[in-house]
C-alpha cells in the first residue's frame, strides 16, 4: 500500500485518543511517550512493518520491539488500530486484573508483544538479541531459490534506554558484529522523569552511535510521516553491515499544551487536561473512539498483508518440500523440541570412574557431547571461555563473515549478554546459554529475572562457584548469590557434585522449555563419586536430590549437601555410624516439585537430626533441616588464600561435619 499520509495522521490522532483515554480510565500510566511518538506509530504499524495481524507468531514478520516499556499505550494503541486481537475494549482495561494490557508489556499475554519491557535498556538488548536471531536464522536457512527469512528488528527507545548501561553493551555488540536487520528508533524529546535530560546528559548519541559503528539519521521533526517513512525505507534498502539509529526529535506529550514539552508530561500529569486536549485535537466525547475510516483502511491494509504471507507461505512450503533435512531442523527450533534429558543423557559418555574433575570441565564435556547432537544450541561467554569451558569445538564463531557461528563472544559485556541472550530466546528458534564467573551474575540478574518472568528457555553457565575459587579472594567467592538466585521464581538453580550430576543438569537445562535454568560449577577438581551407579547419580540429578548413600542400620541422621560439599558428608558419613545417610540435592527448585511420597522417601519426616552444608549463606537450608538441624555454611565474605585454605578455615570440611552430628 502506497504511503497514505492523511489516513495515517487520522489514525495518529485517534491512537492519541486511545493513549488518553485509557490512561485516564486507569489513573495511572505514563502519556510522554505515546503522545510524543505517535507518528512513528502510524508509520510502522499503518504502512511498513512486514507482518500479518492475524499470524502474529509468523517466523518472517518483522519484530517491534517497545524498550521504553512505559509507554505501553503507545503499543497497545497501535496493536488494537492494527487489527492484532486486542480490542477498544481491551484498551480500556488497561492496567486492570487479568487484562492483556498490563501497565508494561509482557511477552504471551497480547499478541504483538515481543518481549517484557519496562526496565530500561533492555529492549534494546532484547532487540540486538532478536537480530542476531535473524542473521543466524538467514544464514543457516536460506536458499538460493528460496529466501524465507529476510525480516527487519525495530526498536523504540528514549533517554532512558540509552542512558542504561545494558543499551551501551548491546549497542556496541551490534555494531561489532555488523547486524544491519536492525533499525533502533530514538524517541529525543529531550525530558527525563525528573527534569530536561540536559540535567543528566551532555553526550553526543549520534557521535556515540556513529563510533559504535552504526549508521545514523536525525530526522528534526519526528513527528513527520514522510520523513519516518522515508528514513525507514531507507535503512532496511541499506544492508551494508551496520545496524541503524534513526532519532527522531519528538515533543513528549504532544497534543496537552499544558504539559507538553516538559517533564511533567512523562507520567499521567496530563490526565486532568485530557477533555480539552481531545477537544482540540477533534476527537468527538465518545471514549476510545476509532473512526470508520480509520477501520477501513486497516481493513484494507490487514487484506494487503494477509495476501503477502500468503505469497510468503507459498514460498515456505516449497522450501520445506526441496530442504526436507533444514524444514525439519527448523521445526525442532519452533516446537522447543531440541532434546529429551533421556536422549540427551543417552549421547554423554559416563566420566572415567573414580577420576576427580573440575564441574566447569564435566560441563565442557557434557555441551560439547550435546551440540553434536542438538545443532540449535549456542553457547557465548563474557570473554571467559578459556576459564568457563563452554566453547563448542568445531561450532565456529558467530561474526560477520560466519553467522552460522555457534560460540559467541560477548566481550566483557555481562549485562548486555544476558539481554541479547534473551532476545534470542524471545526469537523461539535457538537455545542459547551464555558464561561467566558465578559472582559476576550479579551483572547479569535483570536479565536472568526477566527471563524467569517471561519463561524464557535459556541457560547459563556459571564457574568459579564458590570461596574454593580461593587466591582471587572475596571480590571473586561467591557468597550469597546461591542462595539469591534460589530465591527468583522460575529459576532451576544447579550445582551438581560430580561430572554425572553435571551431565545430568546439562540435560536438563537444554530439555527445560518453560524458564531458565543456571548450571553452577566449580573451578576445583572435586572427586568422582563412583560408589554411586552413574544412572542412580544422573536420574537422581534429574529429581533435584537423592539418597547419595543409604544407612546400612535404623535412620539416625541425615545428612544434605550440594556442590563440592557433598564429598564432604561423604566423607565424614564413614566414620559416622550405620544410622546416616547422605542426601545429595544439586537443585532444590526440581527437588520441591516432586511428589510427596518421593520428598518423604528421601528425607523422611521422622528422622529430624538433619545437617545440611553448603559453601555459601545459610538461609535456605532451614528448610530441609527444620528447627532441630543444623546448616553449616559460611555466612560472611571470603579470604584470598589457596583454595582448600579457605574452605578448611571457613569450616567447609569433613571433620566439620563430624563435629556437628557429634555435637
Amino acid at each position: 500500500m502506497s504511503l497514505n499520509t492523511e489516513a495515517l495522521s487520522r489514525a495518529a490522532t485517534e491512537a492519541r485518543g486511545l493513549s488518553m483515554d485509557a490512561v485516564t480510565a486507569a489513573n495511572s500510566g505514563h502519556l510522554g511517550l505515546p503522545l510524543g511518538a505517535t507518528e512513528l506509530g502510524a508509520v510502522l504499524f499503518g504502512h511498513a512493518l512486514q507482518c500479518n495481524p492475524k499470524e502474529p507468531k509468523w517466523i518472517n514478520r518483522d519484530r517491534f520491539i517497545l524498550s521504553a516499556g512505559h509507554g505501553s499505550m503507545f503499543l497497545y494503541s497501535w496493536l488494537c488500530l492494527s487489527q492484532y486481537n486486542v480490542s477498544a475494549k481491551d484498551v480500556a482495561n488497561f492496567r486492570q486484573l487479568h487484562s492483556i494490557t498490563p501497565g508494561h508489556p509482557e511477552f504471551g499475554d497480547t499478541d504483538g508483544v515481543e518481549c517484557t519491557t519496562g526496565p530500561l535498556g533492555q529492549g534494546v538488548g532484547n532487540s540486538v538479541g532478536y537480530a542476531v536471531s535473524g542473521k543466524m536464522l538467514a544464514a543457516e536457512f536460506n536458499t538460493d531459490t528460496h529466501k524465507i527469512f529476510d525480516n527487519h528488528i525495530v526498536c523504540l527507545a528514549g533517554d532512558g534506554c540509552l542512558q542504561e548501561g545494558v543499551s551501551c553493551e548491546a549497542s556496541a555488540y551490534a555494531g561489532r558484529f555488523g547486524l544491519d536487520n536492525l533499525i533502533l528508533f530514538y524517541d529525543s524529546n529531550d525530558v527525563t522523569l525528573d527534569a530536561m535530560a540536559n540535567k543528566t546528559q551532555c553526550e553526543d548519541t549520534a557521535m556515540r552511535y556513529e563510533a559504535y559503528g552504526w549508521d545514523v539519521v536525525t530526522l528534526s521533526n519526528g513527528n513527520d510521516i514522510e520523513a519516518i517513512a522515508t528514513a525507514y525505507e531507507q535503512a532496511k534498502a541499506n544492508d551494508n553491515g551496520k545496524p541503524k539509529l534513526i532519532i527522531l526529535k519528538t515533543e513528549i506529550g504532544r497534543g496537552i499544551p499544558e504539559v507538553a514539552g516538559t517533564q511533567k508530561a512523562h507520567g499521567e500529569a496530563g490526565v486532568k487536561f485530557v477533555d480539552a486536549a481531545r477537544k482540540a485535537l477533534g476527537l468527538p466525547e465518545e471514549k476510545f473512539f476509532i473512526s470508520e475510516d480509520t477501520k477501513a483502511y486497516f481493513t484494507k491494509l490487514t487484506q494487503e498483508r494477509e495476501i503477502a504471507y500468503a505469497e510468503w507461505s507459498g514460498l515456505y512450503d516449497a522450501w520445506r518440500s526441496a530442504n526436507p533435512d533444514k524444514a525439519a531442523l527448523l521445526d525442532t527450533g519452533v516446537n522447543h523440541t531440541h532434546a529429551t534429558a533421556t536422549e540427551l543423557l543417552a549421547k554423554i559418555p559416563a566420566a572415567e570412574a573414580g577420576k576427580a574433575n573440575a564441574t566447569r570441565n564435566s560441563g565442557g564435556d557434557a555441551l560439547n557431547a550435546i551440540c553434536a547432537h542438538a545443532p540449535l544450541v549456542l553457547s557465548g561467554s563474557a570473554d571467559l571461555h578459556g576459564s568457563t569451558k563452554n566453547y563448542i569445538k568445531d561450532g565456529g564463531d558467530f561474526d560477520t563473515d560466519h553467522f552460522t557461528g555457534r560460540n559467541f563472544h560477548f566481550g566483557i559485556r555481562e549485562h548486555g549478554m544476558g539481554a541479547i541472550m534473551n532476545g534470542i530466546a524471545y526469537d523461539g528458534i535457538y537455545k542459547v546459554s551464555g558464561a561467566t564467573f558465578f559472582t559476576f551474575s550479579d551483572y547479569m540478574r535483570p536479565s536472568v529475572r526477566l527471563a524467569a518472568l517471561a519463561k524464557l528457555p535459556v541457560f547459563y553457565i556459571w564457574t568459579h562457584d564458590s570461596v574454593g575459587v580461593g587466591e582471587d579472594g572475596p571480590t571473586h567467592q561467591p557468597i550469597e548469590h546461591v542462595a539469591s538466585l534460589r530465591a527468583m521464581p522460575n529459576l532451576d538453580v544447579m550445582r551438581p557434585a560430580d561430572a554425572e550430576e553435571t551431565a545430568a543438569a546439562f540435560a536438563h537445562a537444554i530439555e527445560r522449555s518453560s524458564g531458565p535454568v543456571a548450571l553452577v560449577l566449580s573451578r576445583q577438581n572435586l572427586p568422582d563419586m563412583s560408589e554411586i551407579s552413574v544412572e542412580d547419580r544422573r536420574q537422581g540429578t534429574l529429581k533435584g536430590g537423592y539418597i547419595a548413600k543409604k544407612e546400612t542400620g535404623p535412620l539416625e541422621t541425615i545428612l544434605i549437601a550440594t556442590g563440592s560439599e557433598v564429598q564432604h558428608c561423604m566423607e565424614a558419613a564413614k566414620s559416622l555410624g550405620d544410622g546416616v545417610r547422605v542426601v545429595s540435592m544439586p537443585c532444590c527448585e526440581l527437588f520441591d516439585a516432586q511428589s510427596c511420597d518421593y520428598k518423604e522417601s528421601i528425607l523422611p519426616a521422622a528422622c529430624t537430626k538433619r545437617i545440611a552444608m553448603e559453601a555459601g549463606v545459610t538461609l535456605t537450608w532451614w528448610k530441609y533441616v527444620g528447627t532441630e538441624g543444623k546448616v553449616l555454611g559460611i555466612d560472611r565474605f571470603g579470604i584470598s588464600a589457596p583454595g582448600n585454605t579457605v574452605m578448611k578455615e571457613l569450616g567447609m570440611t569433613a571433620e566439620a561435619v563430624i563435629a556437628a552430628v557429634k555435637g
